[in-house]
């Protein structure tokens, strides 16, 4: 099954009555946390990095400019582009715990009933492939940052490091009951590029309005569909 392939049929799953139960969960789930804390630290996170920035030699060359209103607003600008990738690996996260069990389950029952589990990987294992995930991401982000103010790159940056966590955790997730290790070992060997490709055109469907508040089950479904078709292809080839 190539990438495009996995796509559309992820598009097409959306609709299930199974995929629908928990369709909006990581968006609402992940909008609504962040909205709380962002009401009840705002004045704290604002108040913390204007404390940083006055402390700078910028900061000087400002005031004398009478141009200190300027590190107030850089302020504001550095917590939301702080939040805006935490609701993004929230939303995954609850992606992963809530919607991903109920993916991985109706994709193997419709498209691969012959598929025989395998079990390579666990809940320890999944937590600790989440949290290195999104550790690297979250230093990705921080070193990409300057290339936001090139123009092109404050779109390349966000779709590269977003590709990277969507594939990472997502890969791992849909093939945990059904690859043994030795088998996703080879999977990711072979396909890491594909993987990144699927990774990016999700990214991409990020900057689409309202569709994007599907993305998070979106990316879950492709993943496992692409993941499980290969992982079939693979002991096709064996057998």
């Amino acid at each position: 099954m190539s990438v495009f392939q996995a796509l559309a049929r992820a598009m097409g799953n959306l609709l299930e009555p199974r995929i629908l139960a928990v369709l909006l969960l990581p968006v609402l789930g992940s909008f609504l946390l962040w909205a709380v804390l962002t009401w009840v630290f705002w004045d704290a996170w604002t108040g913390f990095v204007t404390g940083t920035l006055r402390t700078t030699v910028v900061a000087g060359w400002l005031q004398n400019w009478s141009a200190a209103w300027i590190i107030d607003y850089t302020a504001v600008l550095a917590v939301l582009i702080a939040v805006l990738p935490a609701m993004l690996v929230t939303a995954l996260v609850i992606t992963e715990i809530v919607a991903m069990p109920v993916i991985v389950r109706f994709v193997a029952e419709r498209y691969y009933p012959g598929l025989s589990p395998a079990f390579g990987g666990s809940v320890a294992g999944s937590i600790a492939n989440a949290a290195m995930a999104i550790t690297v991401f979250a230093v990705l982000w921080i070193v990409t940052l300057p290339l936001w103010l090139t123009g092109i790159g404050a779109v390349l940056a966000p779709v590269l490091t977003s590709a990277y966590l969507n594939q990472r955790i997502f890969r791992y997730d849909a093939l945990a009951d059904h690859a043994d290790r030795e088998e996703f070992a080879q999977l990711v060997r072979i396909y890491r590029g594909e993987l990144f490709l699927l990774g990016i055109l999700l990214s991409l469907l990020l900057y689409v309005p309202l569709f994007n508040l599907a993305v998070p089950v979106l990316a879950g479904l492709a993943f496992t569909q692409f993941s499980l078709g290969r992982l079939s292809e693979l002991r096709r080839a064996d057998s």
